[in-house]
């Protein structure tokens, strides 16, 4: 199953810095995905793009994870020779990632 089964993402970005924020459709689905989204598993997904450190902070009474990650942007959307290189497109790539099943780790 993919992320995006489970939840959907809003994204910003400063400089060369994103900002992604992962919200589940299902607060039950909250354990699991703080099981599934580590800060390594993350930057794993990204190591493309994503150059710098991955933050992970928990909102557990949204049911959400905000991602911080660094040197992601390619020097800035302004600055970036890469095509739509920022914020949604990432979001799209991070919610193809593939969660565990539920019995999984």
């Amino acid at each position: 199953m993919k992320l995006r089964d489970l939840a959907h993402a809003r994204t910003g970005d400063k400089g060369n810095t994103l900002n992604v924020s992962v919200i589940c459709y299902d607060a039950r689905d909250y354990e699991r995905l703080r099981r599934a989204l580590s800060v390594e598993r993350v930057k794993a997904h990204l190591s493309d793009v994503v150059r710098g450190d991955v933050v992970r902070y928990e909102l557990p009474k949204l049911a959400a994870f905000n991602f911080v990650l660094g040197q992601a942007l390619g020097g800035g959307v302004t600055r970036s020779l890469a095509l739509d290189a920022h914020g949604k497109s990432l979001s799209s790539a991070l919610l193809s990632l593939e969660i565990p099943d539920a019995g999984e780790r």
